[in-house]
């Protein structure tokens, strides 16, 4: 179909469905209310390994549309989550109920989740800009994929006591931003199209840095290595899967 025949109206539902899906990661845990402490750890494992998996995805898939511009976004997401690190470390930071340390961690994670959400949103915009066939097929793919992103939250914030309908909001809150940007996407995409791969390389480059300097660390301090080990290898098998099971 060409791009006329759907709506900016249509294409901004389309990408909320995708933002609501990922309260959908919060779900186990209505089944799994008492997390005992030593299993944070492991909790913290399954993130960095869903996380490190979705990171190589939006690097690949920020790859077909410019290498160049994809490393580029790598290196300022690299250097974005560092100088946030910086500003945040030692500052009184609170989220929610949490404090110190857990606080910080759970912003800078949401924080990174919700700046991926940015290259998804145009990604969504840019796809309905090809016709409605496309940008459905795309729309369906991120809303499923973003159920894992929103557990890999969860299993950071519900440990550390935040309820698990709080998490779910959070969750759905760091994918806000792709109904916001799916629209002037679509509206603008050779506008937008150019700049996709940077906001995929960036939000790689911020999340695999996330992975190696703050959650890795305290799963290794927080559980035996050999169980975090496994759990990580099986979260990125997992998470690849289902990422080819999707098409992409």
């Amino acid at each position: 179909m060409e791009p006329s025949s759907i709506s900016p109206w249509s294409v901004f539902l389309y990408a909320l469905l995708t933002a609501i899906a990922t309260g959908l990661g919060a779900i186990p845990f209505l089944f799994t209310r008492h997390i005992l402490a030593h299993h944070l750890g492991l909790a913290n494992a399954a993130a960095a390994g869903l996380m490190l998996s979705a990171s190589f995805g939006l690097i690949y898939e920020g790859v077909h549309y410019h290498l160049g511009r994809t490393l580029l976004g790598v290196v300022l997401g690299l250097v974005f989550i560092q100088l946030s690190h910086r500003f945040l470390h030692g500052r009184e930071v609170s989220f929610g109920t949490l404090n110190g340390l857990d606080a910080r961690k759970a912003l800078m994670i949401v924080g990174i989740m919700t700046l991926h959400s940015f290259a998804e949103g145009v990604g969504v915009g840019v796809a309905f800009g090809g016709g409605e066939a496309l940008g459905v097929f795309i729309t369906l793919a991120i809303a499923v994929h973003n159920i894992p992103e929103g557990l890999a939250i969860s299993l950071v914030l519900i440990p550390r006591g935040v309820g698990v309908l709080s998490a779910a909001l959070w969750s759905v809150f760091s994918s806000l931003p792709q109904p916001l940007m799916a629209v002037p996407a679509f509206l603008f995409v050779e506008v937008f199209k150019p700049a996709l791969p940077v906001g995929l390389g960036f939000a790689a480059g911020a999340m695999i840095w996330m992975v190696a300097a703050e959650i890795l660390p305290e799963a290794l301090r927080e559980a035996k290595a050999e169980g975090v080990a496994t759990v990580l290898t099986l979260a990125v098998a997992l998470m690849v899967a289902f990422q080819i099971l999707l098409g992409g």
